[in-house]
């Protein structure tokens, strides 16, 4: 299974639904869909971008975890939190804008993302783990906000 088109129907994407889908390489996510559950596209390795659409609020615990090939990802503006590890092990990716509306982002949602070269944080963010931004090199990258 290399694409996915999810149907207008759903409003949402259960815990763990696409988790270790090795082969899925896209995804197309409706505007009808709410959240995004926990581990929901945890090790789909090949997955390289993917856009979440405005209607989601929240993206879960590890929801993108390892996600190996994701080199780029929009964050919709009515997301308010990003879940612990939510992106951790994200190997490509390389610029990450956090929209205003997010106000709690969980532990280690970005580490491990060895390419990380860009990540801008708003200045509406209020709670954050110590470690959410834990990088192993962090000789090229920029923190713009907060």
């Amino acid at each position: 299974m290399e694409s996915i088109v999810i149907p207008e129907s759903v409003i949402g994407i259960e815990n763990a639904a696409f988790e270790r889908c090795r082969s899925l390489a896209s995804i197309t996510i409706p505007n009808s869909v709410r959240d995004i559950g926990i581990s929901a596209f945890a090790g789909c390795r090949r997955l390289a971008s993917i856009t979440i659409p405005e209607s989601v609020t929240a993206i879960s615990d590890r929801a993108f975890i390892d996600c190996k090939s994701l080199a780029s990802i929009t964050i919709p503006q009515y997301v308010t939190a990003i879940g612990g590890q939510a992106f951790e092990g994200c190997e490509s990716l390389a610029r990450v804008t956090i929209p205003e509306s997010v106000r709690t982002i969980g532990d280690r949602a970005f580490q491990q993302c060895a390419s990380l070269e860009s990540i801008t944080i708003p200045e509406s963010l209020r709670d954050y783990d110590r470690l959410a931004f834990a990088f192993d090199d962090t000789s090229k990258l920029q923190v713009k906000g907060h």
